[in-house]
């Protein structure tokens, strides 16, 4: 390459910037001494073309190195490298022959920085080793390059984030690879962002209105060393939960791995999933990185200035606070790193149109920087007042490993939360646990217990029966235990408490009988999820009983453990069928969509909701198990659309013998009872097509068959 031409340039933007006329770069480092900037001529190089030497007289503005290169374009390969003091007692680790990724850039070559390194990387140092390591170089070959983008060339034909209320939105969590991978996809690039477009329509058919994503912030799946111990091969991160790059959307779920093509290729999918009216939620890793803890790998962050990235131990400053469970924390609510997110997630909604975030471990958000939960963190309130995200969904994960637990009370104003008391509470119901009736039918209804005194809604609360972290739900009700033994840790990882029930068999069975009750309990599970007050969340597969053979914690499975199997869409069609009118029937009645708890107010001679025992008096709720009964009133404009709607009656049954309810009286005279849903039907009538509902003969009484689940309306 010729030499290049360079100027001083400008501290702001932060990252590798394209002008027009060139590139200018900058970076943060406030005890770096010395900073290199390495330009590559190819993404396989293992030297530099060139190197720019950063003078801090000229290229310094406080705490930003800077340069501008002229003619450089988009396309262009670049890593870093700074010098500074090697104390660890200081909280100090600069080595200069170390490579580093620039913390803002927007995307990297393909190759793996873990894959290249010795299987013990990890393994414990002393003093002496950690000196040594001042000399030490990564092999250079094939390692990932940072690459200029330009963020102008893509263009997104007017779109925009949609912005549809939480309270009117259905989210599917899946996984990006895990969706197109497996057998029976039949798209062309199975595995990838342009394979997941091809599967739009499947999803625009069910009717979701939103896809979480999980991590596609840049990872390195080859971080995982175990091993398989049946097949013996090298387990991977498969779920990305240990971000490389913040701003780079993951190299390898492109079909392209041209550097740099995977950023049109991601916008491509946003702007398809746009048209087709569903939302894109990511789900983000802000509480740790994939650098592990002091006996991990410098990437970026550790080689800029790791006392200020990290939290760590405050009179041992070569050890790290592990408030993530993975060996580092985050510095969240340092000044600095509080822009670094702010910036990172404005980055996505202006560039990438996206719709919502959900945040992983959202409590070490709300940790101080000595490691303390506060009262009123900057962070989540900044991110929730910021006016580029006013309109954009957060969603937290209201705890961390480190003992938080903020469900309900997640500070910041207008957070959602994901609510497992929901999970649990409905779990346990329907596996018939004695004297689950109050706690599912405040769930139900949305889970004011949790939520009203903070000032929330009952969209606030993002209900789901099943998610990545666990059981997927056809194992939820075909295992008594987890199966993790693939994992290579000895079936020790993983979660014991699941609440699951096998129907008699452990693992998958041709026994008819067995196969009837577990669709039940599955159809139940899938319509109290959506006919319950709050925001529902399905888990991707679910719909067709995606299994992980026991799995619960599957997040190194690259493999068909994980990845959706396409065949069980036919051989389970029903209930894929079933699911699509469940969907259609929340959609269709916005009482079930409420923006404000239920008070038993009345409008008119209609209350917003009754409960009812069986024989249609009011409950004895010390006494209710493995019952519940309840009638919602349409008239009563509280919904998200200010609309009238059908009256609605729901009954649900989970004790063994089948019971005989009373079902309320109609004030109005000229409507009648009609079955919209009884899980018991084990066809795909189970639930009718909205607007084919069946008149019901008896209008006094119906049976509720056991394990059942009923819904009427009155029109």
């Amino acid at each position: 390459m010729d030499e290049l031409k360079v100027s001083r340039g400008s501290p702001y933007p932060l990252g590798a910037n394209f002008t027009g006329t060139g590139v200018n770069f900058a970076v943060f480092s406030r005890n770096g001494t010395r900073v290199l900037l390495d330009i590559y001529a190819h993404e396989d190089d293992s030297e530099p073309c060139s190197i720019i030497d950063l003078k801090p007289e000229t290229n310094r503005t406080g705490d930003i190195w800077h340069v501008f290169v002229e003619g450089l374009k988009p396309g262009a390969l670049y890593l870093y490298q700074v010098d500074g003091p090697f104390e660890p007692e200081q909280g100090h680790r600069y080595n200069l022959s170390q490579l580093l990724f620039d913390p803002y850039a927007k995307a990297l070559t393909k190759e793996s920085v873990f894959k290249n390194l010795p299987p013990n990387y990890k393994t414990p140092v002393n003093k002496t080793d950690i000196e040594l390591s001042e000399s030490r170089k990564n092999k250079l070959y094939k390692f990932p390059k940072c690459v200029v983008i330009d963020d102008k060339s893509f263009d997104w034909e007017g779109d925009h984030p949609i912005n549809r209320p939480l309270s009117e939105s259905i989210i599917y969590e899946t996984h990006v690879k895990g969706f197109t991978a497996g057998e029976g996809s039949n798209v062309e690039n199975p595995g990838t962002y342009a394979g997941f477009v091809e599967k739009i329509p499947y999803l625009k058919e069910l009717g979701i209105t939103a896809v979480e994503l999980l991590p596609v912030f840049q990872f390195d799946e080859y971080e995982n060393n175990n091993v398989n111990p049946r097949t013996g091969e090298r387990m991977k991160n498969y779920w990305g939960y240990s971000t490389v790059s913040f701003f780079a959307p993951k190299t390898t779920y492109a079909a392209d791995l041209t550097p740099g093509a995977v950023v049109n290729e991601f916008k491509t999918l946003v702007k398809e999933m746009h048209k087709a009216g569903i939302e894109v939620i990511l789900d983000v890793v802000f509480n740790h990185t994939a650098e592990g803890n002091e006996h991990g790998i410098t990437l970026n962050f550790r080689g800029f200035d790791n006392d200020i990235y990290y939290i760590l131990v405050s009179n041992h400053k070569q050890y790290y606070m592990n408030y993530s469970g993975c060996g580092n924390t985050v510095n969240c609510n340092h000044p600095v790193i509080r822009n670094f997110i702010l910036e990172c997630l404005r980055f996505w909604v202006l560039e990438y149109h996206i719709d919502g975030f959900r945040f992983d471990l959202a409590s070490i958000l709300t940790r101080s920087q000595e490691g303390y939960v506060l009262n009123f963190p900057p962070l989540t309130n900044e991110i929730s007042e910021d006016p580029v995200l006013r309109d954009t969904k957060i969603i937290a994960e209201p705890w961390d490993a480190g003992g938080a637990y903020q469900l309900g009370c997640f500070p910041g104003g207008r957070w959602a939360e994901w609510n497992d008391r929901f999970r649990d509470d409905i779990r346990r119901f329907w596996r018939g646990d004695e004297h689950l009736s109050t706690q599912a039918a405040t769930r139900i209804a949305g889970s004011s217990d949790l939520f009203l005194s903070s000032g929330r809604k009952p969209y606030h609360s993002i209900n789901y029966v099943c998610c990545h972290d666990g059981f997927t739900m056809n194992d939820l009700v075909s295992y008594n235990c987890k199966h993790n033994e693939q994992n290579g840790e000895g079936n020790r990882d993983g979660n014991d408490s699941n609440w699951s029930y096998n129907n008699g068999y452990e693992g998958p069975t041709a026994n008819p009988v067995i196969e009837r009750q577990r669709n039940k309990m599955m159809r139940a599970l899938i319509l109290t999820t959506l006919i319950s007050q709050g925001t529902p969340m399905l888990l991707g597969g679910d719909e067709f009983r995606r299994s992980q053979q026991g799995n619960n914690n599957a997040y190194c499975q690259d493999s068909e453990i994980s990845w959706f199997n396409w065949t069980y869409a036919e051989k389970h069609k029903d209930l894929l069928e079933f699911t699509k009118r469940a969907i259609a029937f929340r959609k269709a009645h916005p009482v079930l969509r409420r923006n404000e708890f239920f008070l038993g107010e009345k409008s008119g001679p209609e209350a917003d909701i009754r409960w009812y025992s069986y024989d249609g008096s009011n409950p004895d709720w010390e006494k209710l198990s493995r019952f519940l009964a309840f009638s919602l009133g349409g008239a009563f404009k509280a919904n998200a659309l200010h609309q009238y709607d059908c009256d609605i009656y729901v009954a649900a049954n989970t004790d063994r013998h089948d019971i005989v309810v009373t079902l309320p009286n109609l004030t109005d005279q000229n409507k009648r009872w009609y079955r919209a849903a009884d899980t018991s039907i084990d066809d795909v009538d189970a639930v009718t097509i909205v607007g084919n509902e069946e008149p019901l003969v008896s209008q006094a009484r119906y049976v509720v068959p056991c394990g059942a689940l009923v819904v009427l309306i009155a029109k």
